[in-house]
């Protein structure tokens, strides 16, 4: 039986382990260190993933979150005064995501082997690096994943509030090479790379497109000082869309600007790499992972409400790995803000729902 007082816990103990993006070592152990306490055969890829396994019947079903957590995370100091609500102190984040999720995964296993009975197999991803891209889902050893569907525990609001729609995610990097030469004495020797950029950047996909597809140029870097002609210069940047179509028409539209405007600067070397970092998905009722969510939810009352989110997750990564994968509340609001707090009812909710997935026959 899913355990409040435990969970609880088992989440305060977590949040007090310092893990920002790229230091996850410490949690990382402890994580590995309680699910082996727990019968879970676990251990960590070459990535730093915290990944296990615990033999059940059936086919396996992979439960997921990350340990990462966004700045300011150190030194956290929680406000829970026993009642239904745990919140951030005002000086950090709190961490529930995605703490929250982690403990969920915990006290579900727990709550299987003290109870006893059928369950099936279950594989747990507990991935490092999710907050700055995704990184430990990209790197994840998949040969010690034979899971197809999976539970991504990493959204906000109720287990009722589902991430239905997620966007295609292009990347790009245009890099410009032009040449030095001063500024005040001679720069008509100069190829000026910020100037050449400059030209690339005004025909980049900017703002927003339609309801579902935007692009952004997020970071210029080039040159050293103001009395040289710059060099160098390199530009990067994103598109998005939940329409596949919309997504590459937009990455055609820039390649061929770039291209046009490389012919424009013979002097120059342009260099650029496009690039796809993940797949978008639409749920659908038949879906398998939101075929077994969906029905769970229905069995303790709860209406699924699947709706669009305008980032990627854990779970795009694994559906390019051909996982089935669901994203869904466990509980947590005014995620990556000092004001970020946890609603322990919707927290236990979770874990039942997870617990009873779980236990679900495969099929």
């Amino acid at each position: 039986m899913i355990n409040r007082d435990r969970i609880v816990r088992t989440f305060l103990d977590l949040v007090a382990i310092e893990s920002p993006s790229g230091a996850e070592e410490a949690v990382a152990a402890e994580l590995e260190h309680r699910l082996r306490a727990l019968g879970v055969d676990a251990g960590r890829d070459a990535h730093g993933n915290v990944l296990g396994r615990l033999g059940g019947e059936g086919d396996a079903i992979l439960l997921s979150a990350h340990m990462d957590t966004v700045e300011p995370g150190r030194g956290i100091k929680p406000v829970f005064d026993g009642a239904d609500i745990i919140r951030a102190d005002g000086s950090t984040i709190l961490g529930a995501d995605n703490k929250a999720g982690c403990a969920v995964i915990l006290e579900v296993i727990e709550s299987i082997q003290e109870d006893g009975g059928a369950h099936r197999t279950i594989e747990v991803a507990l991935s490092r690096g999710e907050e700055v891209g995704l990184m430990g889902a990209r790197n994840m050893d998949y040969g010690r994943i034979s899971a197809k569907v999976a539970l991504v525990i990493d959204s906000g609001g109720p287990p009722a509030s589902i991430q239905g729609q997620a966007p295609f995610h292009h990347t790009y990097d245009v890099e410009v090479f032009g040449r030095s030469a001063h500024a005040g004495l001679e720069p008509e020797k100069g190829v000026p790379a910020i100037t050449i950029a400059a030209e690339i950047v005004a025909g980049l996909p900017q703002g927003r497109f339609d309801a579902g597809t935007t692009g952004n140029v997020g970071r210029i870097q080039g040159g050293l000082v103001r009395n040289a002609v710059p060099d160098y210069c390199r530009i990067e940047g994103e598109m998005r869309s939940m329409d596949e179509g919309a997504v590459e028409a937009l990455q055609g539209r820039a390649e061929a600007h770039v291209e046009a405007v490389r012919l424009r600067h013979a002097e120059a070397r342009i260099e650029a790499e496009f690039r796809r970092e993940y797949p978008g998905y639409q749920l659908t009722e038949d879906d398998p992972a939101a075929k077994l969510l969906y029905g769970v939810l229905r069995e303790f009352g709860m209406e699924p409400d699947p709706h669009p989110v305008g980032g990627g997750t854990d779970g795009n990564i694994f559906r390019g790995h051909g996982i089935a994968s669901i994203v869904f509340g466990r509980g947590g609001y005014n995620q990556h803000t000092r004001d970020e707090y946890l609603v322990i009812p919707e927290l236990l909710d979770c874990a039942r729902v997870v617990e009873r997935a779980v236990r679900k026959p495969a099929g």
